[in-house]
């Protein structure tokens, strides 16, 4: 497609999108009860606040806990970064605060308000919901608008009309020395090109370890040339697992973003944070400071109000007091008034000026003498960075992101380097017109598609899972490719227990329990809903962790994972154990334990799988097992889809299948 046309799609796709997650959250929002939303994880009710003065970049903090204090929160959708709007009866009044959480505990949750919140916050019986944040979507169109004007030869480049060019480069001495081959061509093809590049990492092939390396190595070899470095991804999480890890080789890494979203080992890495020592941040509060005692000083002195002001400009009070006149009935007393307001108004007004060019040029220093910046998509596109230009970007997660959001970057940056694995699941698009127009398919994808294998390099040795855990996926999404190494290959559950606690299916990694259609294991749908949940399976569920955790296996080192949000709500009412993880396969995406359970839930005579039958989610829900993955399902509904049927073949091959149905 030609720009106008690339432009014009996505920009109406974005928007869809947009008005798509407004209109299901409001929805949401007015039609379930504050309990309801709360049962989802959604919302927290019967809270009180309690004020915790100022936060980190002048931020007003708040601290709400249930009423009764001794109350543990329930389980919640609701993190650290989230959105959140705090009310006292409807979410729908005008004056309801909106802010971002800044900490969580089991107790309570701390939110921080960019301006000082009503009174009523510190009462009781407040409800606090999770809700939308609309900013990226603004900035993913101002994106768009941007890419109409980069020069013509990168626009061909990027819409597939022109071939990305290489350069050569010698033999480097690498960082980490642990890096396998795959992961060294990674980072060799990757300094070798001059447009873009695209590393592929399947589940536990290190591909954040070699973005590592890729900046580490541009930082080494562009110092002397003062190179700009970006590293990026979609999710906070993401963007803090790439600014760990380069501190702790050394880099001189500034990460940006709203301090309540970045984790509090991270904290002093953050630009909120450095900013505070800096001589010229350090005026800017004095200087902030004075213009709030002046303000104090004005409560008492006459406002030029309407009833006072009759129409006159300021600078004609200024002019009738100079010259002790009066006008239009106003009295002389009340003139000079004005004139003493308006003085102490134009210094407020020029202190937090002042201010403002302090802050500025001490955040512009910090930036400018960072070797890495590290940030969200979204935060990319923020004022902050809105005059930076970067000479390298390296984006992680890239296939979790649409195009437009991972534009934002790439835009800012003349070279940009991709890791992801579009195998998994893509960007999450609730708008079914938007996801048929591809919202959904990454730029990573549609470069691949375009370039193939002159623009990627695969990495091919995982070490995460058993290589009995290892084995499907292996087959069925990467070609047979993936290797595992040789420190995961064999290990179990076994390793991590007293054997003298053990039975024989303990020690199988990989297992299929097949509920075989059977009486209480049907799939229902609640009144009101349209997830899915499955009763027999969350007793299931709950037997195998009860098994697990009297057999001594840490409940930090168990995950559940359903693809099914009832589902997930349903098991965490059925198993409340402080560090045991339940959530959905969507939410789980990126991470790995121990052991995984994953629920499937359908179970019908039609034998529908609905959206199961995305296989990049049965992808997910697969390789996040390190030790031992428990796979619960209905073979008769499964097998209505080949990959399934194959899935379940292989327990039964290996001999880790077992049916709660009988023989």
């Amino acid at each position: 497609m030609d720009e106008n046309e690339y432009i014009r799609r996505f920009t109406e796709l974005v928007e869809l999108e947009r008005e798509e997650q407004m209109r299901l959250h409001e929805e949401e929002m007015r039609r379930l009860s504050g309990r309801e939303r709360e049962e989802k994880g959604r919302a927290f009710l019967r809270m009180k606040g309690k004020s915790q003065g100022l936060g980190l970049g002048g931020k007003h903090l708040v601290r709400f806990r249930k009423q009764n204090s001794a109350t543990t929160l329930p389980e919640s959708e609701i993190e650290v970064g989230d959105l959140v709007l705090v009310s006292k009866t409807s979410p729908w009044d005008e004056d309801n605060p909106m802010g971002t959480v800044a900490e969580k505990t089991s107790y309570s949750i701390t939110v921080a308000f960019d301006d000082a919140p009503p009174g009523f916050v510190f009462r009781k019986d407040l409800r606090i919901d999770l809700f939308v944040n609309d900013i990226t979507f603004q900035r993913m169109l101002e994106a768009l608008k941007k890419f109409k004007r980069i020069p013509r030869w990168r626009k061909d480049k990027l819409l597939g009309h022109a071939a990305p060019d290489f350069e050569r480069i010698g033999e480097i001495e690498f960082l980490n020395e642990k890096l396998n081959a795959s992961q060294r061509e990674a980072v060799l093809r990757s300094l070798a090109a001059r447009d873009f590049f695209l590393i592929h990492g399947p589940p536990g092939t290190g591909k954040t370890i070699t973005c590592v390396e890729i900046i580490a190595q541009l930082v080494k070899h562009g110092r002397e040339r003062s190179n700009k470095i970006l590293a990026a991804a979609d999710s906070n999480v993401a963007v803090d697992n790439l600014v760990e890890r380069l501190d702790k080789i050394g880099v001189h890494v500034v990460r940006i973003g709203h301090p309540a979203r970045v984790i509090p080992s991270l904290r002093r890495r953050s630009l909120d944070y450095l900013v505070q020592a800096e001589p010229d941040y350090i005026k800017a509060q004095k200087l902030r400071q004075k213009a709030y005692e002046i303000k104090e000083r004005m409560k008492g002195v006459v406002i030029p109000e309407m009833r006072w002001r009759r129409g006159l400009s300021d600078e004609t009070i200024m002019q009738l007091a100079s010259e002790g006149k009066t006008t239009r009935g106003i009295p002389r007393k009340k003139i000079d008034g004005m004139r003493k307001w308006l003085d102490l108004k134009h210094g407020i007004d020029k202190l937090f000026a002042d201010a403002r060019e302090l802050e500025d040029r001490a955040v512009k220093r910090i930036i400018q003498e960072a070797e890495v910046i590290c940030a969200t998509n979204s935060t990319v596109g923020s004022e902050i960075l809105k005059g930076a230009k970067f000479d390298f970007a390296v984006i992680d997660e890239a296939t979790q992101s649409t195009e437009p959001s991972t534009l934002i970057p790439v835009l800012k940056t003349k070279r940009f380097i991709m890791a992801g694995d579009h195998k998994q699941l893509p960007p999450t698009i609730l708008n079914e017109d938007a996801a048929r127009g591809n919202l959904s398919k990454s730029l990573f994808e549609r470069l691949l598609a375009m370039h193939g294998d002159k623009i990627r390099v695969m990495l091919d040795v995982q070490y995460r899972m058993n290589e009995e855990i290892a084995e499907f996926p292996n087959k069925e999404f990467y070609d047979g490719k993936l290797k595992a190494d040789e420190s995961v290959k064999k290990h179990n559950l076994l390793d991590l227990l007293p054997e003298s606690k053990f039975v024989s299916e303990d020690a199988k990694p990989f297992l299929f329990i097949d509920t075989c259609g059977s009486e209480g294991f049907e799939e229902r749908t609640r009144r009101g809903s349209t997830s899915k949940e499955n009763v027999g399976e969350a007793k299931l569920v709950k037997e195998i962790v009860e098994r697990l955790l009297g057999l001594g296996v840490k409940p930090e080192d168990i995950a559940i994972i359903s693809p099914y949000d009832d589902q997930v709500a349903l098991i965490r009412r059925e198993l409340r154990v402080e560090g045991l993880e339940i959530k959905t396969v969507d939410g789980f995406q990126g991470r790995e334990k121990e052991v995984v359970i994953v629920s499937f839930v359908r179970s019908n005579k039609s034998r529908d799988i609905g959206f199961l039958r995305d296989l990049r989610r049965l992808n997910v829900s697969i390789t996040r097992a390190k030790r031992k993955l428990v796979l619960i399902g209905d073979s008769l509904t499964l097998e209505s889809e080949g990959c399934y049927k194959r899935l379940i073949a292989l327990a039964k091959e290996r001999g880790g299948y077992k049916r709660t149905c009988g023989t």
